[in-house]
């Protein structure tokens, strides 16, 4: 590697070289197995007919209530469910260039030799970038059958992290499969505040000089921790207080003065009634029979209403109280001699009712995610060119450029990924965040993965 241009470029052996740089968040992770390796994915992209989306057949437990063996009772069988699970291959590219005017005058430093050295810690940060807008899209699932897994493997607190909080937390996700937890991603703030109570241990290794140093990784409650400040951060604004209202259920009167005649015709919000047709009533005797025929009708058409009074007079009370523009009454006579006369009033204003809020001071927001093993499935599909060289003379003197390509999947275990909305062959990490693109792994009929074997968790807290 002493040279490194389009001339002596081999990109097998650069490829090699990259691996071996230390990668500490994936490596991490690998090690801590919440990314695994999936043959069948691997399989399934590296055939001739599926090579960004496919879809892998999941096989469900065994179920059923246990029949009595009694001699008299028929034994009757069931069948597993069968589930269906999308997963897509994400593809990324960047170029670097570096001029070779630029190691003329620093006297030999070789820049590109520089760009390769980092190359690997470049890559660690996008598949991380992608791992959470990942996390982020199937937390915010629009699905309602996959809605139990955001509320059941959020858990939220309104103090910084404490002793209990990670036990808490992956205990709520996943009740007794809680052990399968190995890695926690949290901003410097969180380990802070976790360092300062002594519950944060950094791991240390010994430099080439035999110096111990600390490295940015540490272990809480036995999990292994990556300080990141990359991770989620919201800031929340200040709440004022607001006194609680009594609603008060708004009250109209629609009062029939003059009865009507076949062909009149009434229109109360959007709903029209015509005397003497079949969607109208018929003609009374009296503007009381006329009323008590037309309340029956409206009674109908509007529940969100309760209906009464007497003789010509119909009142018109809000069941839930709200505050609301007088609902429109038009009256139209019929062409020749109508008489149908009719007005609406309103008697009581409605008012919605309002729970009372308490002040609130404005704070911050910090998300740790914390993960287990087979939390990911992960695969390194690869690029048809992962890495090459060009050398252009002519520009500004001669520069190199070194290509770098990477095609991978990461599929977050139990979830689905339907790719409902996505515009090219590679989603981008927008799209990943999109909760639309994801639901819990179903058999189409109901029946839904538990969501208590996906060791996926976050925590809220304010520090």
């Amino acid at each position: 590697m002493s040279k490194f241009d389009s001339k002596s470029f081999n990109p097998q052996a650069f490829g090699k070289y990259v691996e071996k740089v230390p990668n500490l968040k994936r490596n991490e992770l690998l090690k801590s197995r919440a990314l695994t390796p999936n043959a069948e994915i691997r399989a399934l992209f590296n055939s001739q007919t599926t090579t960004a989306y496919g879809i892998i057949p999941m096989f469900g437990n065994l179920g059923g209530e246990a029949l009595n063996y009694d001699g008299q009772t028929d034994i009757t069988s069931t069948s597993t469910a069968t589930f269906e699970r999308g997963v897509v291959v994400f593809g990324r590219a960047k170029a670097w260039t570096e001029k070779d005017f630029s190691e003329d005058i620093t006297g030999g430093v070789k820049f590109m030799s520089n760009v390769g050295n980092q190359v690997a810690g470049y890559w660690e940060e996008v598949d991380q970038e992608v791992l959470l807008s990942m996390i982020k899209g199937i937390y915010a699932t629009t699905d309602p059958g996959s809605a139990v897994f955001s509320t059941n493997h959020t858990y939220e607190i309104a103090t910084a992290v404490g002793a209990s909080t990670l036990n808490s937390a992956i205990q709520k996700a996943c009740g007794q499969n809680k052990d399968k937890f190995q890695i926690v991603l949290m901003h410097s703030v969180v380990a802070t505040n976790l360092e300062n109570l002594g519950l944060l241990e950094y791991m240390k290794y010994t430099d080439a000089n035999g110096i111990q140093r600390s490295l940015n990784i540490a272990t809480w409650n036995g999990r292994t921790v990556l300080v990141d400040d990359s991770m989620p951060v919201r800031e929340v604004p200040a709440v004022d207080a607001v006194s609680a209202v009594t609603g008060v259920p708004g009250v109209y009167t629609l009062a029939v003065t003059t009865k009507a005649i076949a062909g009149d015709a009434l229109t109360l919000g959007e709903k029209s009634y015509v005397c003497g047709t079949t969607d109208g009533w018929d003609a009374g005797a009296n503007v009381t029979a006329d009323a008590t025929a037309l309340k029956a009708l409206l009674a109908a058409d509007f529940p969100q209403y309760t209906f009464g009074g007497t003789g010509g007079s119909i009142t018109i009370t809000q069941k839930v109280a709200l505050a609301e523009d007088v609902p429109t009454l038009i009256v139209n006579k019929n062409d020749t001699d109508g008489t149908l006369v009719a007005t609406i009033t309103e008697t009581t204003e409605g008012v919605t009712a309002v729970a009372a809020v308490a002040a609130a001071a404005a704070y911050t927001e910090y998300t740790t995610y914390t993960m287990g093993l087979g939390a990911f499935d992960y695969e390194d599909i690869g690029a048809k060119v992962a890495y090459e060289m060009d050398r252009d003379p002519k520009v500004n003197g001669g520069e190199d450029t070194l290509y770098s390509r990477q095609r991978k999947c990461l599929a977050p275990y139990g979830f689905s990924y339907k790719k409902a909305v996505q515009a090219t062959l590679s989603p981008t990490n927008t799209e990943f965040e999109n909760g639309a693109n994801w639901e819990l792994v179903n058999d189409g009929a109901g029946t839904y993965f538990d969501h208590k074997a996906i060791p996926i968790a976050r925590i809220l807290s304010r520090g």
